[in-house]
């Protein structure tokens, strides 16, 4: 057989970078932007300690992602493959703002720090989760093509459109509809151009046509006062390149290490979220054609984490699920490295200030939305038809997110807690939704898996698939009662939210022992025998 010579650029390449470069932008945005306006943090602190590491994260990822495809095309004799993406992890990027670095600083500034103070001791306490979390995930690495191997691909990507339409696509459209006119316009291109795939006027790439034109919009509108000041970004005062974040090499950070540890039941959770998205992520891969490693692209995403946490970073990295979007648009190699140059030098020279002041963050938005739906769609197109229900299902635990993200918010703007609403139904509800929403992408995998199993008519695998909820439920992994998602010993757990977790841990059981028990009267039918 000739060998193929591996097409590592082509012209899609162009719209993949600015939807990949974008990402991760907007988590950049979205990292700085919620802890200066709900935390108060100090944003040149954010900007010039916080950033550049993180930045240096996603480099050193996206470099590695590049180099794999070639060795992929290599190995399978294709010219096609299109690299792995790695960005800022979306759900990880609100989980450490708003339970590890937020409350942090809060912490700090109570026990009597200044601001710029209680700062520093914030990103040690960053620095040293995600070094934590790199170390689990290096873990991880060795066991995650067994985990790919034996899980359906229905629990893989069904996990995978609960992502898609929670957390990528809906939350950034109401962020993006905040300014209806401009994100609307920027929607429109992005659904016109890599959605119908109508090309524009020249070939102008359509995330490039819809930054320039929406933000065109968006400041012939602040020039006549139609833009409400509290959108937009204070201006930048950056005098040169950042070297204050430089410090995070005198390793000061490690006597942080400690007071980290409490955070570890939020910060773990987050990580083995992060691992499961990546085996979701190489199986999506596989789907639309292209077959990594799984174990190198978990171990990559964790040396990336590794790496950007001893350069100052506060987020973790994680492959991007959005490779079936960049297949469509025709990338191949050549975005992954241009999004590691630009985000490297953007955030390590001091670029990103300007981004942070002169993007609008309503014209960002509309690619994650774009993202979100073909990521959808691919997940339904590489699934069997009958499995579709399990795709379904799995949504559930996201909505819960939604749900309970909102009323969670307007109770925290009022000083509510939960205990202090009168309505004893209302109540329990909102504490359903916590559990509900709580580890929800191993619960979307999890029950994925398990209707998946029990469409297939293989009752045991299904008994198993709950047995395992039921364990995950009495640690915490998921459904844990507490408002920040931590993990626990159940002999550790206070005593007023114990018997919520036996109640989840025997109904999982439960269901698992009673499937057994079915499996004993049911036929199980041969794999021929299914349908589509």
């Amino acid at each position: 057989m000739s060998k193929k010579p591996y097409k590592w650029a082509a012209a899609g390449d162009v719209n993949a970078f600015f939807g990949l470069m974008l990402d991760n932008v907007a988590d950049l945005l979205l990292m700085v932007g919620l802890l200066v306006g709900v935390f108060q943090f100090p944003q040149a602190f954010a900007l010039n300690y916080m950033v550049p590491g993180t930045a240096v994260g996603v480099m050193v990822g996206d470099l590695l992602f590049f180099i794999m495809a070639f060795q992929t095309a290599k190995r399978t004799n294709r010219s096609d493959i299109t690299a792995m993406p790695l960005g800022l992890d979306t759900p990880s990027t609100f989980g450490m703002v708003f339970f590890v670095l937020g409350p942090a600083f809060i912490a700090a500034k109570a026990s009597g720090m200044s601001p710029d103070e209680a700062a520093k001791h914030t990103w040690h306490i960053g620095i040293c989760s995600i070094f934590l979390s790199g170390i689990f995930k290096c873990v991880c690495a060795v066991a995650s093509p067994w985990v790919r191997k034996m899980t359906p691909r229905a629990g893989l990507l069904g996990s995978l459109v609960a992502i898609a339409l929670v957390l990528i696509s809906f939350m950034p459209s109401v962020e993006m509809l905040h300014l209806p006119i401009v994100g609307m316009v920027a929607l429109a291109i992005i659904l016109t151009t890599l959605v119908a795939r109508i090309p524009l006027p020249f070939k102008i790439p359509g995330a490039l046509a819809s930054l320039l034109i929406a933000g065109g919009l968006y400041y012939l509108m602040a020039f006549f006062n139609l833009v409400d000041v509290d959108d937009m970004a204070p201006a930048p005062t950056a005098t040169g390149v950042p070297t204050e974040w430089l410090e995070v090499f005198q390793f000061r950070w490690v006597s942080a290490m400690g007071d980290a540890m409490m955070y570890l039941p939020v910060v773990i959770p987050f990580a083995l979220a992060t691992v499961i998205g990546g085996i979701d992520c190489t199986e999506s891969a596989a789907a639309s054609g292209d077959e990594f490693d799984t174990g190198k692209v978990i171990g990559v995403e964790a040396f990336a984490t590794l790496v950007a946490s001893v350069c100052g970073g506060v987020i973790q990295t994680t492959p991007y699920i959005g490779h079936p979007a960049y297949k469509a648009m025709g990338g191949r190699a050549a975005y992954t490295l241009a999004t590691a140059l630009f985000v490297g030098v953007v955030g390590l020279t001091g670029l990103f200030e300007y981004f942070y002041f002169w993007i609008p963050k309503s014209t960002v938005f509309p690619i994650l939305i774009f993202i979100g739906l073909e990521i959808t769609s691919q997940s339904f197109q590489a699934t069997p038809n009958r499995h579709f229900p399990a795709l379904g299902f799995a949504c559930i635990p996201a909505l819960a997110v939604l749900a309970y993200s909102f009323a969670d918010r307007v109770m925290g703007d009022q000083g509510i807690e939960l205990a202090d609403l009168n309505n004893p139904i209302l109540r329990e509800q909102i504490m359903t939704l916590r559990l509900l929403q709580n580890g929800f992408i191993v619960t979307s995998l999890l029950w994925a898996s398990a209707l998946a199993a029990l469409i297939d008519r293989r009752l045991v695998a299904a008994a198993v698939y709950f047995a395992i909820c039921g364990g995950c439920a009495a640690v915490g992994i998921i459904h844990s009662p507490y408002p920040d998602g931590s993990t626990f010993l159940i002999w550790n757990l206070d005593r007023e939210f114990l018997d919520l977790v036996l109640r989840y841990t025997i109904a999982y059981l439960l269901v698992a022992v009673m499937l057994v028990g079915l499996s004993r009267t049911v036929r199980v039918a041969s794999p021929n025998s299914l349908s589509e």
